[in-house]
Formats: structure tokens, C-alpha cells, sequence
């Protein structure tokens, strides 16, 4: 079968079909979550074109993603009873490489600015986490110390 591909727009009422190639095309591409089952259209794949609705996604894509790190962080250091080092360390871990996917792949559709500061809270939340990590770490060495025998 061979793959086609269209362009939907809204703009008057001549209800023409346009063939775009993809491979040609600048633009952020992702693949929408199709949850809701309905008798239309199914999208299997959206590329966004203009600068200004790329940037609207992928901030809403960051806050969202932000938000979900802090909560994370906030219910860490809040409970005291936390000494699982491995959930902090894959925290840690999955904040890191999404640094380096907003680093890599988002750069060239946000503005400097906002990415200074994109990074900056980035940097806070990991600090955060080795803290913690660090606090943890530092209470497991006591335990591993004064449980040991020497001769």
C-alpha cells in the first residue's frame, strides 16, 4: 500500500487536498495519543509547522513534565521514612536524560531565554535529589559502620 499524506486546512471552502512530503518538512513531529474511539479520522502521526504552536506545545509538553518531577520530589523529601535509594537514583537518572532530550531535541524550537531558565529548574530539582540522595546514602553508611565486626 502506498503511504499518502494530507493537509487539512479550514481557510475557505475550497476543499482541496494538498500532498505534502514530510521527509522535505521542518517542523516538530509526534505521535498523538489516540484514546477516544470515534468513527473519523485516526492521526497516526502530526507535524506541526508553525513556530509559534510549536513553541505552545512544547512548553505545555514541559510544565506538565516539571510538574510531575516536583511532586516526585516534594512527596521525597517530605517522608522520612524514604531510605529506598534506588527510586531516587532512577529519578535522578530520568531527570538527567530528560535535561539532555530538552537539550538536544527542543533547543532549536524554544527561545534562549526560556531555556537558560528551563535548565536552571533543572538543575535545582537534581540538586535536590542528590541531597537526598546524599542524606540517605550518608544514614546507610552509619548502619553498614557500626553493624560490622573487626578483629
Amino acid at each position: 500500500m502506498r503511504e499518502q499524506h494530507y493537509y487539512v486546512c479550514k481557510k475557505g471552502d475550497d476543499r482541496q487536498l494538498i500532498y505534502l512530503d514530510y521527509d522535505k518538512l521542518k517542523g516538530f513531529g509526534f505521535s498523538p495519543k489516540n484514546n477516544v474511539k470515534y468513527d473519523g479520522i485516526i492521526v497516526n502521526k502530526m507535524v506541526i509547522i508553525k513556530p509559534s504552536m510549536i513553541e505552545k506545545v512544547l512548553k505545555r509538553k514541559i510544565k506538565r513534565k516539571l510538574d510531575l518531577y516536583l511532586k516526585l520530589i516534594i512527596r521525597f523529601i517530605e517522608s522520612e521514612d524514604s531510605d529506598n535509594g534506588e527510586t531516587l537514583r532512577e529519578a535522578l537518572n530520568d531527570l538527567s536524560r530528560y535535561k539532555n532530550i530538552i537539550d538536544y531535541k527542543y533547543k532549536k524550537y524554544l527561545d534562549e531565554k526560556y531555556l537558560k531558565i528551563l535548565l536552571k529548574k533543572i538543575a535545582i530539582l537534581e540538586y535536590e535529589l542528590n541531597n537526598k540522595l546524599m542524606s540517605i546514602g550518608e544514614y546507610e553508611y552509619e548502619e553498614e559502620k557500626t553493624s560490622t565486626r573487626r578483629r
